[in-house]
């Protein structure tokens, strides 16, 4: 890789990571912007993921460079031959938390509760996945759980009060 490769990787690790201290603020602060952060996230990650396996799916198989042993593994073996269905899949999965995160009650805490396990299981790509960035985001999904008030983030004074 060079050296432009690389600094261009940096970035986008450096921003990854500031992003998802943001994320967490927020979601101690503001439960209702951070949940809107998530939708943006996991709604933009949907479109990329889908168009991506459709189009590029060996793009994929870079993710192996960074990742555990093990996670590499799978990625190089059982994952390679399967791209476009998983990743398809996964698009799939992006999209259902962020509708889920607009929704109230039950939904959004599926949603949040699909946010927790999915950043956990590419927590192991490592810089791949920005790690941290991918246990910060998770916990902060998690504290949205506990801290927010459930209603729609369509609704009447979701982020400011009357």
């Amino acid at each position: 890789m060079n050296t432009q490769n690389t600094s261009l990787l940096l970035i986008f690790y450096g921003f990854s990571n500031i992003a998802g201290l943001l994320i967490l603020w927020a979601a101690f602060r503001q439960p209702k912007l951070a949940r809107l952060a998530l939708v943006m996230m996991f709604g933009s990650a949907a479109w990329v993921n889908y168009s991506a396996a459709q189009e590029n799916p060996e793009v994929y198989l870079n993710y192996s460079r960074y990742a555990i042993t093990w996670y590499a593994d799978f990625i190089s073996g059982w994952f390679q031959a399967h791209i476009t269905l998983m990743v398809s899949l996964i698009a799939v999965g992006q999209g259902m938390i962020a509708l889920g995160m607009i929704y109230s009650g039950i939904w959004m805490k599926i949603a949040c509760l699909g946010v927790i396990v999915f950043l956990i299981a590419i927590a192991p790509l490592g810089f791949g996945a920005a790690f941290p960035f991918s246990l910060t985001v998770a916990f902060a999904a998690w504290k949205i759980i506990h801290k927010d008030d459930g209603a729609p983030l369509w609704s009447r004074g979701a982020f400011f009060s009357d």
